[in-house]
């Protein structure tokens, strides 16, 4: 399947609230994501679902929000909700997401879109079939720092683009180093290890940046084996106009060593910024240093969110989808394949 065009869209009447459901109220909804369903306009979240019932509960009272259900088909099939957002780990996103376009609801998926490439195929198939649309939490295509980024680039602030330099190095954690770990490292639950978490981000943001990868020359191994999943990532990527990034995944190291860095360098000058730390950019080029802030907003994903609810009222476009969040699927399945044998 060619994933270059745009999904159909069927919006809702524009007059009308995008009244959310959640499948799976975990960690990344209390902040994040959750409260911000409340504060875009012409959204209102009105239940909540999670399969241990005194959870969703004890979250809809914190939230205020009306209904809670521990059965994820009611939520998808009660009338008053007509849009579902899918914020479970990402072996469930394609059954939850599939019953929600089946449905006739529209879906915004967490990341990774699902377990594996295959998976997104799927639910694009099924989104096309009803055309019913997909949206997926790659929230940094629509931070104002990441847009002022993409904005250097396309003013020319660094000339071409010719390399982009990436390196994401993180200590294990306690429940790792005590043999514990949790689902974010089940290739059965997560599809991979944090890699799969992670750099999903970083992969995201490139293609919005550069379009879709064109080659992939990996290495994936696991080095101190404190679980099954990788550990450790290296790889080139090759875009078009022939812009290639070199990226590099630990997640051994010591915690002093912690890196989060991508620097992208041009044929007239350089611009470096973290992904996950929100550390000033920095731009260097025939006019010397300069620094940005790159502000943390209190709900990260407020401003994908804002922008899928015009989308579904029909005031808008929507920088992440179905179709776009695939192709990183695809990439990071390239990248771990031999490892997996997949």
């Amino acid at each position: 399947m060619e994933l270059q065009g745009k999904a159909q869209i069927k919006t809702i009447n524009i007059l009308q609230v995008i009244k959310w459901g959640i499948i799976g109220c975990g960690n990344v909804t209390e902040v994040k994501s959750g409260p911000a369903f409340n504060k875009v306009k012409n959204s209102k979240l009105v239940a909540v679902m999670r399969r241990n019932a005194a959870l969703a509960e004890d979250y809809a009272r914190r939230h205020n929000v009306p209904k809670f259900y521990n059965d994820a088909g009611k939520l998808i099939n009660d009338p008053e909700i007509n849009a579902v957002y899918v914020a479970t780990p990402p072996g469930s996103h394609a059954e939850y997401a599939v019953s929600s376009i089946k449905a006739g609801k529209p879906v915004y998926i967490e990341k990774p879109m699902a377990l594996n490439y295959s998976e997104c195929l799927r639910i694009i198939e099924t989104s096309e079939k009803h055309k019913i649309p997909v949206f997926v939490a790659y929230y940094r295509r629509a931070l104002p720092g990441f847009l002022m980024v993409k904005k250097m680039l396309s003013d020319g602030v660094i000339g071409n683009p010719r390399l982009v330099l990436l390196e994401l190095f993180k200590s294990p954690s306690d429940e790792e180093k005590s043999g514990k770990p949790s689902w974010r490292v089940d290739p059965g639950i997560a599809g991979g290890g944090h890699f799969f978490d992670l750099a999903s981000h970083q992969l995201d943001y490139l293609d919005f940046l550069f379009g879709p990868v064109e080659k992939v020359s990996p290495l994936a191994i696991n080095q101190a084996g404190l679980y099954e999943a990788e550990d450790f990532v290296s790889a080139s990527f090759t875009f078009g106009n022939n812009i290639v990034c070199s990226g590099t995944w630990c997640f051994s190291v010591s915690p002093e060593n912690s890196r989060d860095r991508i620097e992208i360098f041009g044929d007239r000058g350089m611009i470096r910024f973290s992904y996950f730390n929100f550390e000033p950019i920095v731009v260097e080029n025939s006019e010397g240093r300069k620094e940005f802030v790159n502000e943390r907003p209190e709900h990260v994903q407020y401003y994908l969110i804002d922008q899928v609810v015009k989308a579904l009222s029909g005031g808008g476009t929507a920088a992440s989808t179905g179709i776009t969040a695939a192709r990183t699927s695809r990439v990071m399945d390239e990248v771990v394949k031999e490892y997996y044998k997949r």
